[in-house]
């Protein structure tokens, strides 16, 4: 089995954090993955996002720039896996998935990929609409969602890793630069059609789809995925 590198982005997430972690945790136990290391970055948090990871047995590193991008190439970074797994902190891992995912690479001819999404609570509407229209973007144009990306560290380091420019959507450029590094050498992107990766519904709970939808909307402008404050829907929470 390839050695694997866990890697989960942390900016405030002392309230969830613990449960991703003990979600990996346990996902690891249950296919025995001895070698197997989770790294979170601490994206210059003011919560005791830092000390959470640790007590729950991850390593953690530091970047004081508060963008998600970095925060991902700072875990990769101190990784030392062959294969790259970036997972959100608001994600739950489930043995099924990761096994999945493992399956796949150890296959050959892959080079990364992603997996379905699922929220964690019931949505409906325009929510439950948005959500199957991303999976079906997702699994036919080879996207990955970024709350679970994996690659091979090989392209990572290739590729540049996530595109620093952005505020947004590095998730989006790093899938078409991994997918083209894969057919120079003969190896796919893979978005992995189930079990589905949970995540958070927390944003449409707080926000509501109408709202997230007047957010995102300007980000079609050009050059808006590289302005923090258009982006900030990614960075800022109600209180």
């Amino acid at each position: 089995m390839p050695r694997l590198s866990i890697l989960i982005p942390a900016y405030n997430e002392e309230r969830l954090l613990a449960a991703t972690l003990a979600s990996v945790r346990s996902s690891i136990a249950a296919l025995e993955l001895a070698d197997a290391e989770v790294i979170v970055c601490d994206n210059n948090s003011t919560d005791a996002t830092a000390r959470v990871a640790l007590e729950c047995g991850a390593r953690v590193v530091f970047e004081p720039h508060n963008q998600i991008a970095r925060a991902r190439n700072r875990a990769a970074a101190g990784a030392s896996g062959e294969w790259l797994l970036f997972l959100d902190a608001d994600t739950q891992l489930s043995p099924g998935l990761l096994h999945a995912m493992l399956g796949t690479v150890a296959g050959g001819a892959v080079c990364g990929g992603g997996a379905l999404v699922q929220f964690d609570a019931p949505v409906a509407g325009l929510a439950r609409a948005g959500l199957r229209a991303w999976n079906a973007i997702s699994m036919r144009f080879g996207v990955a969602a970024g709350c679970f990306v994996f690659c091979r560290r090989a392209a990572w380091e290739a590729t540049g890793g996530f595109d620093e420019r952005r505020y947004a959507g590095e998730e989006l450029s790093f899938s078409a630069r991994v997918q083209r590094w894969g057919r120079e050498h003969g190896e796919r992107f893979v978005i992995l059609p189930r079990p589905p990766v949970i995540s958070s519904a927390r944003k449409l709970q707080m926000y509501g789809p109408w709202r997230i939808l007047l957010h995102t909307l300007p980000l079609a402008l050009p050059g808006a995925l590289r302005s923090r404050r258009l982006c900030r829907f990614w960075y800022e929470r109600p209180a």
